[in-house]
């Protein structure tokens, strides 16, 4: 094995595939004087960097759980002018998330309460924050699950961790009044700590009777709403829209 074949598998011991991959251009550029050696190696570190950058935020993309990506920039507001752009791009910035405050969305199915908290939470992936997009039924079965398994606190705590939890589409089924209880041990661990994004076709003044408990849903909306920006999209569906197009 010769220096440059060396070399090539040292890069890719230390994962420095990128690199590894595009070096051999580097080095006939070099050896042609078309650029100078640091030049190459700037070059080259910078490609990897990128790379790197690139991959790390598919997987933080791939841990949240996204079941389908959607991005702010997609988002049609004109069909949707209830929605102010310039709130969704100030919320895209993440200052919600250094004074622990909450999004709640609010509206009829397919208006697109979905697709602006994916978009959101995509855009947290992309600087770093820790991430978790669940559906409520699905969160609820498994603080269920925890339960009955004795291990409800270890699950919370999980949940309890993410920088941003956003539960979708709450109240499009019925929840119990034990199952709305689980949920307010996780709003209630989560307050004043870390962010959660609610996408809901429930207005606030109805989660009593979708919760089965008055008091369970005061207490989590005293929670959920004091720290809150509450967004009501008014509008007709994109699915709709789409199937009689």
């Amino acid at each position: 094995m010769n220096q440059y074949q060396k070399l090539v598998d040292n890069l890719t011991k230390l994962n420095l595939h990128n690199m590894a991959a595009s070096i051999a251009d580097y080095r006939q550029q070099v050896n042609d004087n078309q650029i100078s050696f640091s030049e190459a190696l700037l070059k080259l570190t910078d490609k990897e960097i990128t790379y790197q950058q690139q991959e790390s935020l598919k997987r933080r993309i791939k841990r949240a759980r996204f079941p389908i990506i959607k991005r702010l920039n997609d988002f049609n507001y004109q069909f949707q002018p209830s929605i102010n752009p310039q709130q969704i791009a100030e919320f895209a910035t993440m200052s919600f998330l250094d004074n622990q405050e909450n999004i709640i969305f609010i509206g009829s199915p397919g208006v697109g309460k979905t697709h602006l908290s994916i978009g959101l939470g995509i855009e947290a992936c992309r600087q770093d924050v820790r991430t978790l997009f669940i559906n409520c039924h699905e969160l609820i079965l498994r603080l269920q699950v925890a339960q009955e398994k004795q291990h409800l606190e270890r699950v919370m705590r999980r949940y309890e961790r993410y920088d941003l939890l956003i539960i979708d589409e709450l109240g499009y089924l019925p929840i119990s009044t034990e199952e709305a209880k689980l949920l307010f041990q996780l709003i209630n661990g989560r307050y004043e700590r870390k962010s959660t994004i609610i996408t809901t076709n429930v207005p606030l003044s109805s989660w009593g009777a979708v919760l089965h408990s008055t008091a369970t849903a005061e207490a989590i909306l005293d929670q959920l709403v004091y720290h809150s920006h509450v967004i009501k999209i008014k509008g007709k569906s994109y699915r709709l829209a789409s199937v009689n197009s």
